[in-house]
């Protein structure tokens, strides 16, 4: 096998690891307003049920970010003129999800540093609006890389902001929106406890229905102008495993559910990768103009370079993530949460004492 195909196999690799991983974070992130609220009969508080949530991505959010770091990075390197068209071209789009992150990174990061009620309420927001972001945008992004985009001959993006907001962009937008909802939802049922688990996973079941019905048709319109056999089967696979998970999450198996849309996510992203190859940036103008993974790559010695680091780092940040999950594996239960301020939290009462001093 070329080291151009082992490489774009990597990458779809590594952005199948992001998705997988990170979107369950996205999905956690977002649902905060719908299952962090108090519960019906008043004993349990959406505090108490929010931070629940943000303690069950607690210890793998920053982590799975990495993987979006690592793809970007490979991508880079491996395909500097993929790198310099995807970056120029979706440069508002890409900007936009980066602020996104910043912001919900800022949100997760000091929601706990002051006692306060506003306070909270603000870095939540920051947290829902940075996980939301980042989700949607992703699927239009995506969408239009494999359908095509107008790129000339000189490997340059001629199209503008807008062009990228066709309908089935944004559908396909929706789709990782609503399929990221799921499986944050079923992920918060898989480990928490107590009423927010069993809400989890009811809204998990009636968010996985409506993102089934909006994968259907995403899926079959991408594959039907660009799709292979081979996509076509795991385009297909993809939707049996989200009826799996769905089955699974209706009889009351976190586990499985959270699996199927784990493979779910997985099986559809890889199914893009392969409707896209050989082109890794499929010109709308020209067939001839699109960017492949021999036209775009970097050279030979670069690429003979890249794969020995990769084979050597690779297994060792596999194992250690793995160790982190392993670790965390346990359910959060509301008497986990302290009732108690963080001790590093500044209060209200500290800060007027400060300035009255």
């Amino acid at each position: 096998m070329e080291l151009t195909t082992i490489w774009f196999v990597l990458i779809a690799v590594l952005w199948i690891g992001y998705f997988v991983l990170e979107g369950f974070d996205y999905g956690v992130g977002a649902l905060l307003p719908v299952l962090g609220r108090d519960t019906a009969d008043g004993s349990v508080t959406g505090e108490t049920r929010r931070r629940q949530m943000l303690g069950a991505i607690g210890p793998f959010w920053d982590g799975n970010e990495v993987w979006l770091l690592t793809a970007g990075g490979a991508t880079f390197a491996a395909f500097p003129h993929w790198y310099a068209t995807l970056f120029s071209g979706f440069y508002l789009p890409l900007l936009l999800i980066l602020v996104a992150l910043i912001v919900r990174g800022i949100g997760l990061e000091y929601r706990g540093k002051v006692d306060s009620t506003r306070w909270r309420r603000r870095m939540d927001l920051m947290v829902v609006a940075g996980s939301a972001v980042p989700a949607l945008l992703w699927g239009v992004a995506f969408t239009n890389i494999v359908r095509g985009v107008p790129i000339d001959a000189e490997m340059e993006y001629v199209g503008g902001f807008w062009n990228l907001l066709n309908p089935v962009a944004l559908l396909g937008g929706l789709v990782t929106l609503t399929l990221f909802l799921t499986h944050g939802a079923l992920f918060v049922a898989l480990k928490t406890d107590g009423q927010l688990r069993h809400d989890a996973r009811a809204l998990g079941l009636r968010l996985g229905v409506l993102a089934a019905a909006l994968a259907v048709a995403w899926l079959w319109i991408v594959h039907a102008s660009t799709g292979t056999a081979v996509s076509w089967v795991l385009a297909g696979l993809a939707a049996v495993a989200l009826l799996a998970g769905l089955a699974a999450a209706r009889a009351g198996r976190e586990g499985w559910a959270f699996t199927g849309t784990f493979a779910t996510i997985g099986l559809a992203t890889a199914s893009l990768f392969v409707a896209l190859f050989p082109d890794v940036m499929p010109s709308s103008l020209d067939p001839a103009w699109s960017l492949t993974v021999e036209n775009a790559a970097s050279s030979q010695k670069t690429l003979g370079i890249m794969t020995v680091v990769a084979v050597v780092f690779t297994p060792i940040v596999l194992l250690y993530q793995s160790w982190t999950y392993w670790t965390f594996r346990r359910r959060i239960s509301g008497h986990h949460i302290p009732t108690e301020v963080h001790p590093a939290a500044v209060t209200e009462e500290t800060r007027r004492r400060v300035g009255a001093s």
